[in-house]
């Protein structure tokens, strides 16, 4: 008789505690699709250490995420021991734990975009596109054994659902409640010390960073973490926080600052700048760039692009600084780089910002930013009036021109194809004043990765998805500058040609930490004195404006994190990129990869694949950490007070 009334006393505990574990299962289903769908970014990556990280971050979200539930099933009241209240937890645990399923397999799907977990600037990132349900149902048809899965693991949830005996109805309700409150008392500890990460009093509540512990590349930062928890984790987070590397100011400067004086007396050169943006267009994919690749057989999917690259200047190695389009743009435009989250969706994008647009603006130059989607799509139109372009011209400024053919040439989920809207973009050049300054960012070459229906024949799917969009994009470049060279304005044009992010990939190094943020950096002047080249320098997208700027010899002080990398020695060029809590600095032959307090790795650029960690070998590695830190300080506190500009 006492066994069953304790059971009936223990019986709430006993199932709360079950279906816990219930929810860890779901979190290792989850992770192990993570895992499989993401194979050849991870396949030698799943250890013993990664699933211990994996099961104190599914600890902290289980149980952050099934608060309700906790204290529906241990709430100290003798009245809700009904079939209707424990049908409403039943309810509520699998709507919690289904929707943590859901948005981690939706996030495996999205992986392979940005190398990471995603945060809650993803609903900033997004809050201006109209066709967020076309995308959901097209990666929902590419990911249908997703779906699958879902429906049978919630279904799973509900089935395998404890339910408590109903006996405690029948016993006295002060025992009743003093058990069940003795039992909410006994559990909440470790629902603390679940969500802190630890019972030690040293240990802080662990956030996103954390999970750097448990791998060596930050790319496996992404299998530990869970979705669910990186979202939680960044609500109303403060983003940049300044280190104290440097107490001396004068110091730090000295080892770095982001603000250019020219050096050179000669007068500015008022020539036309032309900066485009092509979506997803990395570096991999441009045969040109890539003569060791394949054993030298590699050909690449961008004929008219490497054409182009004959007659313009290039270089060595070259580097994205962020893994979003978002990212890409304060990068290319601003000299800003992505640290800890894109800059534009922080509070600091409320700072006083320069730009390309906004130092020519200021020299009599007309500026324009072109993107075939609709206004307001990215948060580009604000990006660009913000930073000093005086017109924007999207998709219905396309639409309204009566020589194109409007919403016919609609790619149905994003934005205007590429090849109409770049001749549209050499006609609305031929109706600005000279010297101006223009930047255009594509859209066809990304998900959901088709072409137009006349080209489905002439670009077939060949190598992974992304290659015939990459085929078809590069001849709607090869279109345009075709167009422009017949213009007048053309022989008196600087062209930039980069990319703002790299995409998937089907070749070892660029699936790496460092491969994944490799970028083309083409700089063409079909007018200028300079002979093609491929400089045995380090580029990066943050160099595009200080490297413009030296060609168009600007006379005034200006704000930018890049270098003139014309007018900079090859051993004194450098990139810089973030992923998953680890800054990665790339100089002197060498990539280091630092936590914010230690270096945690370094690789030999000649080791592609990032086999051999020579940290503690290095001699270059305190001057390297020295560099690093003094522009992540520069950084974060021009950040946080504001000091985007000159002073």
């Amino acid at each position: 008789m006492m066994r069953k009334i304790l059971e009936s006393y223990l019986s709430p505990l006993v199932a709360t505690l079950v279906n816990l574990l219930l929810a860890y299962v779901v979190y290792f289903v989850a992770r192990m699709a993570y895992l499989l769908d993401n194979w050849s970014y991870f396949s030698d990556s799943l250890t013993t250490e990664v699933l211990q990280g994996g099961l104190v971050f599914d600890t902290a979200a289980i149980l952050v995420t099934n608060i309700p539930y906790i204290v529906l099933m241990l709430l100290p009241l003798h009245w809700k021991e009904t079939r209707i209240w424990h049908q409403l937890c039943r309810w509520a645990f699998v709507i919690i734990n289904g929707l943590s399923l859901v948005v981690n397999l939706c996030d495996a799907a999205y992986f392979p975009y940005t190398l990471r977990r995603t945060t809650t600037t993803v609903f900033s990132e997004f809050q201006n596109e109209g066709n967020l349900g076309g995308v959901f149902l097209t990666e929902a048809l590419h990911h249908w054994y997703f779906v699958l899965l879902g429906v049978l693991v919630i279904y799973a949830l509900w089935r395998l659902y404890t339910t408590p005996r109903l006996e405690a109805r029948r016993l006295s309700w002060w025992r009743y409640d003093l058990t069940t409150l003795l039992s909410l008392a006994a559990v909440a500890p470790f629902v603390v010390a679940g969500i802190r990460g630890g019972f030690a009093t040293a240990v802080r509540p662990i956030t996103i960073s954390n999970a750097n512990q448990y791998v060596d590349r930050p790319t496996d930062a992404a299998l530990v973490l869970n979705t669910p928890f990186s979202l939680y984790r960044t609500i109303g987070k403060a983003v940049f926080v300044v280190p104290d590397y440097y107490d001396n100011q004068q110091e730090m400067e000295t080892v770095f600052s982001p603000i250019h004086v020219p050096s050179d007396t000669l007068p500015m050169t008022k020539k036309n700048v032309v900066v485009l943006i092509v979506e997803s267009f990395g570096r991999e994919y441009i045969g040109a760039l890539n003569w060791n690749l394949e054993n030298g057989t590699y050909k690449g999917y961008t004929p008219h692009v490497d054409s182009l690259i004959a007659k313009s200047i290039t270089f060595e190695r070259s580097f994205c600084n962020g893994r979003k389009s978002i990212d890409g743009m304060p990068s290319i435009l601003s000299s800003i780089p992505m640290f800890v989250e894109p800059f534009f969706l922080t509070p600091a994008s409320m700072n006083q910002v320069s730009g390309i647009a906004s130092l020519l603006g200021s020299k009599g130059y007309q500026t324009a930013f072109f993107h075939g989607a609709q206004r307001g799509s990215m948060g580009f139109m604000a990006f660009a009036r913000k930073t000093g372009f005086q017109a924007y011209y999207g998709r219905e400024d396309f639409n309204a021109d009566s020589h194109f053919n409007g919403d016919d040439d609609f790619d149905g989920m994003w934005a205007i194809w590429d090849e109409p809207f770049l001749q549209y973009y050499c006609t609305k050049m031929n109706e600005m004043k000279q010297p101006f300054m223009t930047a255009v960012f594509t859209a066809s070459s990304h998900h959901p990765y088709v072409v137009p229906d006349k080209y489905k024949d002439v670009y077939p799917e060949e190598g992974i998805i992304m290659h015939k969009c990459i085929r078809y994009t590069d001849m709607a470049i090869g279109r345009f500058f075709q167009e422009a060279s017949r213009q007048p304005w053309f022989q008196n044009t600087i062209f930039v040609l980069t990319s703002d992010h790299t995409n998937m990939s089907d070749h070892d190094y660029y699936q790496t930490d460092l491969g994944g943020f490799c970028s083309p950096i083409i700089i063409y002047e079909p007018g200028g004195s300079r002979e093609p080249s491929v400089e045995p320098k380090i580029a990066q997208q943050i160099d595009i404006l200080p490297t413009v700027m030296g060609m168009l010899h600007y006379p005034d002080p200006y704000f930018g994190f890049g270098i003139d990398l014309l007018n900079t020695p090859a051993d004194s060029t450098w990139a810089v990129n973030y992923l998953n809590g680890i800054y990665q600095y790339v100089k002197h032959g060498h990539l280091l990869q630092f936590d914010g307090q230690h270096t945690r790795a370094v690789y030999s650029l000649t080791d592609s694949l990032m086999k051999h960690n020579l940290a503690g070998h290095l001699p270059q590695q305190p001057q390297m950490e020295r560099e690093l830190k003094a522009i992540i300080q520069q950084y974060m506190e021009r950040m946080t007070q504001d000091r985007l500009q000159p002073q």
